[in-house]
């Protein structure tokens, strides 16, 4: 089952989708309406963002630098998710911004301690995430700082919740990016080096993973440069399709100086 989280009429709503590709919702209070007539949110309850760095080997070659041993892993804050279709800025002092297509894993029940064989019962669904990286403002290629990773509005996250049941194997699901309707990544989820059930294990073994959990995968082969007007659009084999749009600080009424936001004069 898929399902999604929705501002309307100035309430937030769960919504389904409502009949197939006819481009409707379908409210829990049964109300019917048009996915651009809503504002999409992230479409679960989320707890501890988890996110990883370098976990295709053939991204990790094309940056030039080499796999880890363990997986990368660092932690996002809450203001860095946006829904479908919205707005992430790209600050006019930068020349790298990077989309970066990941399957983002959702935990369903307490994890402590989990064993591989048992992690992806703890598992409740997963969902799309593109999680921008700003390149030029990397101290090391190694530990993305914050400016790169924790900046607001700087991952969209969804459309849809999609019920683990309903994803036959997460080891096995192909990813594409397209920009301005263009393809320009594709990859598999076959190509992690850490697939979901180490990562789970991993983790669990040093931190307690929650309800509302959420770790994001990596990206594969193919990042690439976007500019203020592009359109992005992140496929994950039957999650759907999560769009979003790039702007500019003048969106924001704001100008940037490495990449500080400064009042306009």
């Amino acid at each position: 089952m898929k399902r999604a989280k929705v501002a309307f009429a100035g309430s937030i709503h769960e919504a389904v989708p409502h009949g197939e590709g006819e481009g409707l919702l379908r409210l829990a209070d049964g109300r019917r309406v048009r996915e651009d007539q809503v504002v999409w949110l992230p479409p679960f309850e989320v707890g501890t963002i988890i996110a990883l760095g370098l976990n295709y080997a053939d991204h990790a070659k094309e940056l030039a630098l080499n796999s880890q041993d363990e997986p990368l892993v660092f932690l996002k804050g809450p203001g860095t998710l946006i829904g479908h279709r919205g707005q992430t800025r790209r600050p006019r002092d930068v020349a790298f911004m990077h989309y970066e297509c990941e399957l983002a894993v959702v935990i369903g029940r307490t994890a402590a301690g989990v064993s591989r064989s048992e992690a992806l019962a703890h598992v409740a669904g997963y969902c799309i995430a593109n999680d921008y990286a700003i390149r030029d403002y990397l101290e090391n290629w190694y530990r993305p700082n914050l400016r790169v990773k924790n900046r607001d509005g700087a991952t969209a996250l969804g459309p849809w919740f999609v019920e683990a049941a309903d994803v036959a194997d997460p080891a096995d699901l192909d990813l594409r990016t397209f920009v301005n309707g263009k393809q320009t990544q594709a990859g598999n989820t076959r190509q992690m080096i850490f697939d979901v059930a180490y990562l789970i294990e991993y983790l669990s073994a040093f931190m307690t993973l929650s309800a509302g959990d959420v770790i994001l995968t990596g990206t594969p082969h193919g990042v690439g440069n976007v500019e203020s007007g592009d359109e992005v659009v992140c496929e994950i084999e039957g999650l759907g399709r999560l769009a979003n749009t790039i702007v500019g600080d003048e969106v924001y009424g704001v100008g940037s100086q490495d990449g500080r936001s400064m009042p306009c004069a």
